[in-house]
């Protein structure tokens, strides 16, 4: 089995989100670990958080599983019953369909980290609980729309 070095992995930044929601995941980045180790049936993910910063938007997923265990500092789980705040050890599951909105924030005044493990689903769509918009992802490629399936064209 290969060992990966998390330095030679590149670091991600950026969003594939439109804007104006690309803008707020500023101070979040990532490292591919999974794909730098070759594996093509389940995403593994180190997530740096910034103070101040966010995961993503507030989201579920309709064919994925995804599973997040803190690795260093704290950031504060963001569900639809209230926050939960996560230490190193700490960890949280998010069965596929279960349309219980999350995402993580680090309040704290350091960088914060915690390792994601997701399936790899053919065929994805991701729902934002707070703002209305869908990512529907196939072959690679992300298209957005409205919660009622129309064409994204900007914030209503």
């Amino acid at each position: 089995m290969p060992v990966i070095d998390p330095a030679k992995v590149p670091l991600k930044t950026g969003s594939i989100y439109p804007e104006p929601y690309a803008s707020m995941m500023q101070g979040r980045s990532s490292l591919r670990l999974g794909e730098a180790g070759g594996l093509t049936q389940f995403g593994v993910n180190l997530v740096t958080l910034e103070p101040g910063a966010l995961s993503s938007l507030r989201h579920w997923h309709l064919k994925e599983d995804e599973f997040v265990m803190v690795t260093e500092g704290e950031c504060t789980l963001v569900q639809d019953a209230g926050e939960t705040v996560m230490r190193p050890g700490d960890c949280a599951a998010f069965p596929a369909g279960s349309t219980d909105g999350h995402h993580f924030i680090n309040r704290t005044d350091r960088a914060a980290r915690f390792l994601v493990i997701g399936s790899k689903a053919p065929r994805e769509v991701a729902t934002y609980s707070d703002v209305d918009l869908v990512c529907e992802i196939e072959g690679g490629k992300a298209r957005f729309t409205y919660k009622d399936g129309s064409d994204w064209t900007g914030p209503r």
